[in-house]
């Protein structure tokens, strides 16, 4: 399952790269699936109302405590509502996961080989997601609060095998911990195959997050692989690394890891 980039903003699961991923390992024997989520775009105006007012209006979209931290940290609207947004994505690519373990059958998918990726946001929500615990951006808001919840597949479990990350950010867990006081990472996490620009200038994602979660991973005896991508920025979807580019190297590191066979 892949997770479009947008910086929360915006963005769409058709980007062209995304397809073209999607026809890389679809033609290998994968059921691949690009997902979308709620970003500010969606998440409405709060232009002239008051803190309270704020509080109101995201009720049932994020729990209080992270509009307050949202609301304490923003420096601009903008940030503000990126803040939520991160919330309300996660909830969301969660739910897309929940469906996807629901409906395994039908696409005809082995379930003990989830791989969940993403690029720039995306990415974010892809570390979020395996790495955090499967109440989580789940149970702090009530189905009282938020009726939709109901219809996403609730009993639904999964374990995620392996992530994928582009050119992101461990920004959300680090906002978590701060909310919730609560470091998700541990010996049981899925093994995390990276590949980050070493020149990425984009201000939430320098390449120093890949140093970063090489760093928080290592001593947790979990496999990974940081391919740096020399000289590159931000979206470098043409990267390549010793003759292959970034699809092949995603495929040939989650071949190895989950030990698939190749016919």
């Amino acid at each position: 399952m892949f997770i479009h980039g947008g910086g929360f903003t915006g963005g769409t699961k058709t980007k062209p790269e995304i397809v073209a991923m999607a026809d890389f390992f679809a033609s290998r024997g994968w059921v691949f699936a690009s997902v979308d989520y709620r970003t500010t775009e969606e998440l409405g105006s709060i232009q002239g109302l008051s803190r309270e007012d704020v509080l109101t209006f995201y009720h049932g979209i994020a729990p209080r405590e992270w509009i307050e931290f949202a609301l304490q940290g923003a420096e601009t609207p903008k940030q503000f509502q990126q803040a939520i947004a991160l919330y309300a994505a996660q909830r969301d690519v969660k739910a897309a996961l929940r469906w996807m373990m629901a409906n395994a059958d039908g696409y005809r998918f082995n379930s003990e080989f989830i791989t969940v990726g993403g690029a720039s946001a995306g990415a974010v929500a892809a570390i979020t997601l395996g790495i955090s615990n499967l109440e989580d951006f789940r149970d702090e808001i009530l189905i009282n609060d938020d009726p939709t919840l109901s219809t996403t597949n609730l009993i639904e479990a999964y374990v995620v095998k392996s992530l994928v990350y582009f050119w992101g950010s461990n920004t959300k867990l680090e906002a978590f911990e701060s909310v919730y006081g609560l470091n998700r990472y541990d010996g049981s996490d899925p093994e995390l195959f990276m590949a980050h620009g070493t020149e990425d200038m984009n201000p939430g994602t320098p390449f120093s997050e890949a140093i970063e979660l090489q760093e928080i991973y290592d001593p947790l005896g979990v496999d990974t692989q940081l391919v740096p991508l020399e000289g590159a920025g931000h979206g470098a979807w043409d990267a390549e690394v010793g003759g292959k580019g970034l699809f092949e190297l995603t495929f040939d590191f989650l071949v190895e890891r989950q030990n698939l066979a190749i016919e």
